[in-house]
């Protein structure tokens, strides 16, 4: 099923028409609205009439999440605060928070982009849907709430933590979708094994989002819950959840390409590269009005690709989030991301999906040890088994990653668990 085939079935040339008319009129309005962006495009002699073109994108400035946080609380909205009817922001746990604002309109805009997400992801009126997300000024709970409800499903908004209750509701209201991250989900699932709770569940589908995860941890999801698991993706400063998400063919999350520009560019240059290589995404809002951005840049590194999906879908897709370039650990010289560790984890038999990555310097070298959780306590006492498990983990990542690395094992549930985004890396150096 397809929510919006008007939109999701859109031939190109009908679609980057009106994503140019879109942009031109997102130029105009923060021109006029915006004193920042004002500014910035009379610094670089652009006006909002010189954007003939979709091209012409590339001539626009970035914006950064320091513009969001030096114009605190409200200085980039466009819009006057009467007609701001809701403000989500970030947690402010590395500096000032950033805030965003929400018309009417865009919440409209919000749900729809949701719907379409939920739709392709299988998602139907006929579910019962358990959002595990935490509520308050995070956007991933109510984004994906209002969206479940445009849909037309039944929406339990039990938030996270609790888990025992989690299962027991899940159980009794007959769930058969549940929203959460993949390490709660993960999590979820080992209380309900636990609990002996997995035989009398209903559920069919996962929506996950919030964290990056890999094909591995998908596999573990689907495999433990015996579900459908599909990833979306978003960002609080574009709107949230809701910029792209997983058709059940799980090959690529399709943009809501009418509703928000997205490029890739080389993260260190900034410059535009094509189709299919990997960089950082870019991306601009088509129709927000209280918080519009031009080419914010996420950090996120993924590709895009357009081949024909064969959900029927038309929309271009991007590529599950390889890491951040901001999060990119260099080790030695040799760049790191976390989710090329847990991939190869992941593929380990005995080794569970929770791990940490700890990350020192000693004697002006940087060294990167693995913690990772054994599924059976008993190897602990098996010196022989332990020693090759530990050979043949590091033998994997020396492969993948180029460097040496300790690795650490340890007993089940050990380590610590998260009820909304993992934080996998503790950089000590």
């Amino acid at each position: 099923m397809i929510w919006n085939p008007q939109m999701e079935t859109i031939d190109r040339q009908s679609l980057e028409k009106l994503q140019l008319e879109r942009l031109q009129n997102t130029v105009k309005w923060v021109y006029e609205r915006v004193p920042m962006y004002r500014q910035r495009l009379d610094e670089s002699t652009i006006r909002p009439q010189d954007i003939q073109s979709l091209r012409d994108i590339a001539r626009l400035p970035f914006t950064v999440k320091d513009d969001l946080r030096d114009h605190y609380p409200y200085g980039l909205f466009a819009v006057p605060m009467r007609d701001v009817v809701r403000i989500h922001a970030s947690s402010g746990t590395t500096g000032r928070p950033t805030v965003v604002g929400y018309t009417r309109e865009d919440l409209d805009m919000w749900s729809e982009a949701m719907a379409r997400l939920i739709v392709m992801a299988g998602g139907c009126a006929d579910d019962i849907v358990q959002i595990s997300f935490g509520y308050g000024l995070f956007t991933g709970a109510l984004g994906l709430h209002q969206g479940w409800e445009k849909v037309g499903a039944s929406v339990v908004p039990i938030s996270s933590g609790n888990t025992e209750r989690q299962i027991n509701l899940m159980r009794d209201f007959g769930v058969t979708a549940l929203v959460a991250t993949p390490s709660y989900a993960m999590y979820m699932c080992e209380v309900a094994e636990k609990m002996n709770a997995l035989k009398d569940l209903k559920l069919r589908i996962g929506v996950f989002g919030a964290e990056g995860s890999t094909e591995e941890m998908r596999a573990q999801l689907e495999k433990r819950w015996g579900i459908i698991a599909t990833e979306n993706y978003g960002l609080s400063e574009i709107v949230g959840p809701g910029v792209a998400g997983e058709c059940t063919c799980k090959c690529g999350m399709h943009i809501n390409e009418d509703l928000f520009y997205c490029e890739i560019v080389d993260p260190e240059t900034g410059e535009p590269l094509p189709d299919g290589e990997l960089g950082e995404l870019v991306i601009t809002p088509l129709k927000k009005q209280a918080l519009p951005l031009l080419r914010y840049r996420t950090h996120d590194m993924t590709r895009i690709f357009r081949e024909p999906c064969a959900c029927g879908r038309t929309t271009a897709r991007m590529q599950k989030i390889a890491g951040r370039s901001d999060d990119m650990l260099i080790i030695r010289g040799v760049n790191v991301f976390p989710s090329q560790i847990e991939s190869v984890l992941l593929k380990v038999e005995g080794i569970g999906p929770n791990y940490e990555i700890i990350v020192t310097r000693e004697n002006y070298m940087d060294r990167l040890e693995v913690r990772c959780e054994l599924t059976d306590a008993r190897l602990l006492d098996a010196y022989a088994e332990l020693e090759a498990l530990t050979k043949k983990i590091r033998e994997r990542l020396r492969v993948v990653l180029q460097i040496d690395a300790k690795v650490t094992l340890v007993s089940p549930n050990t380590l610590k668990r998260f009820e909304g985004k993992a934080r996998r890396v503790t950089d000590l150096r």
